[in-house]
């Protein structure tokens, strides 16, 4: 049995903007896992997970032995993973094998209600590492990376990979998206193999920061999910319609980024706080030009209740629900931010960071 893990992500800035080639956000892997258990098969793989029901999903291969194929595709993301493997493994001339993958998540809560953390990028990040093993391809923490943000591209076009590079790289991350257009056209063009190594990568970036020194990491949820593909989507869909304004938005959101990964360099809190607070007016920006709610009555009291205590906080990630993040300093009274997230049916979610893993290339 191979058994391998990934840890779920919060966006601390840099969200929407993101997902432009090149563009800059920061992320931080939390220790909430999703966990991936392969065993070998026979004639057919089968993928058993709370989420797909009583009965196992069975997949086959297609002509020739290769690609994953499927009757349905209640789990998009994970059959993405194993097609893009499988036709790697074929380039590469590794035999075939059968595998069942059982999936078990603490991503959500205990009605199956997802905080936010990042579950998709997660399964995908754990199933490529446990095919990695699985084939013996000794493929390098960034390579993996790549090849789950190949399989993520498949599904959700525009997906900057934010997500998989926290749940890849560990710790608390800067990153900048590659073109993903040019990747898929690589992709149909020369293989995965060959996108691998393709020159598309060119914005893409991942680096790691330093955690900041003083300051207290705290999330809370609102117990609201929401849809970042669907969010992202309406951001992106008038775009053209207020171009200016658009570009000096992201304008905005990359000086954001820039001055927080500079202050989290320098372990300089104050700095971290002002930039957090800026990340949350960019975000607010992003809301009104687009006429979408990305922070909810419950997401302005968790801010507010932070700001007002002397913290930082923010939505994480696309807002609309899901979670709020707070950066609090020692002197930030806890018991009376607590009472008031409680007053606003806030649940509190009791989260570190995941260490940093590998090299961030």
């Amino acid at each position: 049995m191979i058994v391998t893990r990934a840890p779920g992500k919060l966006f601390l800035a840099g969200e929407y903007a993101v997902v432009e080639p090149g563009e800059p956000a920061v992320l931080i892997a939390v220790d909430r896992y999703l966990s991936v258990e392969l065993t070998e098969g026979s004639d057919v793989g089968r993928i058993r997970s709370g989420e797909y029901g009583n009965a196992p999903l069975e997949w086959t291969r297609g002509a020739g032995g290769v690609g994953v194929v499927v009757e349905h595709r209640p789990s998009d993301y994970v059959l993405s993973a194993l097609d893009v493997v499988d036709r790697l493994r074929d380039e590469l001339g590794i035999p075939p094998r059968y595998f069942d993958l059982a999936i078990s998540s603490e991503l959500d809560d205990a009605q199956g209600r997802k905080f936010g953390l990042g579950s998709s990028a997660a399964v995908t990040v754990a199933v490529i590492a446990a095919l990695n093993e699985f084939y013996r391809l000794s493929l390098s923490r960034t390579e993996r990376f790549k090849l789950a943000l190949l399989a993520t591209i498949r599904v959700s076009p525009k997906a900057s990979g934010g997500d998989l590079a926290a749940c890849t790289f560990g710790g608390w991350v800067g990153y900048s998206a590659p073109d993903r257009s040019a990747l898929r056209a690589e992709l149909v063009g020369s293989g995965v193999a060959g996108t691998l190594r393709s020159a598309a990568w060119g914005s893409y970036r991942t680096t790691r920061l330093a955690p900041p020194s003083e300051l207290e990491l705290l999330v809370g949820w609102t117990g609201s999910p929401a849809s970042t593909e669907r969010l992202v989507a309406g951001v992106r869909h008038g775009r053209e319609d207020w171009s200016d304004s658009y570009e000096q938005i992201l304008h905005a959101s990359r000086r954001t980024v820039e001055a927080l990964e500079r202050a989290l360099q320098a372990d300089d809190s104050l700095a971290v706080l002002a930039c957090l607070r800026t990340a949350r007016r960019v975000l607010q920006d992003f809301g009104r030009l687009s006429g979408i709610v990305i922070e909810t009555p419950a997401l302005r009291a968790l801010c507010d209740a932070a700001e007002r205590s002397g913290a930082a906080g923010k939505p994480s990630g696309a807002g609309g629900g899901d979670c709020g993040i707070v950066l609090a300093p020692a002197a930030t009274s806890r018991r009376d931010l607590l009472a008031d997230w409680e007053a606003h049916d806030i649940r509190r979610l009791e989260l570190h960071v995941h260490p940093p893993e590998g090299a961030a290339a």
